[in-house]
């Protein structure tokens, strides 16, 4: 029998396009100040071979009511918990720029407990050991704005909509907090192959940055590019949406029937 779209008790999972019959599930990750909402067209491509399971953090949409995570190790745990459910199948997790420091923190739990996900893919992220503090000081509403506005992204017309920006800025410096004050915990590496994924023109991240992931796991590494800046994703939605299945469809095709 499947599983209903949305699991009663769980507002951390969304299913935009329910695939039941799909052999992998693909957990999704937002970036900062993002939410479940920025994986529901990638979710309807790539259904119904895969399922997508695309993750809802505290303090935004639906969830608005709820105070937004400031501790990057305490989200994982709180994943882990919520996700476990659906781990009766393969699963891979996908996680972009702060949610791919989310998706490794996850996935390091998952191997612990022996269930460890078919592949790691990480987007717009610098691995875990290389780093560092972005900003120096408070994190105050103007450098804020100006890191939206840097990375792109977000709809030029959210800067001029006060009401917008009063819910976003909250949800945002929360989300920042996080990746400041994370400190990667030296451990095992993972079993499982990682896959990167980047814009050639991201600011955010650097090939040594890149090249680091190789040493968070003991299997393949395979770091891709794509024309575009931290956001390239959405230019280029039908090639990343081409790289995963093709990933996934070899990595699950031994647990096939």
């Amino acid at each position: 029998m499947s599983r209903p779209a949305t699991p009663p008790g769980s507002p951390w999972i969304r299913r935009y396009a329910p695939a039941p019959d799909a052999p992998v599930r693909l957990v999704c990750l937002p970036h900062a100040g993002g939410s479940a909402t920025f994986y529901s067209g990638l979710a309807r491509t790539l259904a119904p071979d895969i399922d997508v399971l695309a993750v809802q953090y505290p303090g935004r949409l639906e969830r608005r009511a709820e105070p937004p995570m400031k501790d990057l190790t305490a989200l994982a745990e709180a994943l882990v918990t919520e996700l476990a459910p659906w781990t009766d199948r393969a699963f891979a997790l996908f996680g972009h720029s702060l949610g791919s420091m989310v998706a490794f923190e996850t996935a390091r739990r998952f191997e612990a407990m022996g269930r460890t996900p078919v592949c790691l893919f990480v987007s717009g992220r610098g691995a875990p050991s290389r780093h560092r503090r972005e900003f120096g000081t408070e994190l105050d509403d103007t450098t804020l704005l100006q890191q939206m506005r840097r990375l792109g992204g977000t709809d030029p017309r959210v800067f001029a909509d006060e009401d917008l920006m009063r819910l976003a800025l909250p949800v945002l410096r929360a989300d920042y907090h996080m990746v400041e004050n994370y400190r990667y915990v030296p451990g095992p590496p993972l079993s499982c192959p990682v896959t990167a994924l980047n814009g050639r023109t991201d600011p955010k991240v650097s090939p040594p940055d890149i090249a680091a992931w190789r040493d968070h796991t003991t299997a393949s590494f395979d770091s891709l590019t794509f024309p575009g800046g931290h956001f390239y994703l959405a230019a280029r939605h039908e090639e990343v949406t081409a790289t995963l299945t093709g990933h996934l469809s070899r990595l699950t095709e031994p647990l096939r029937p």
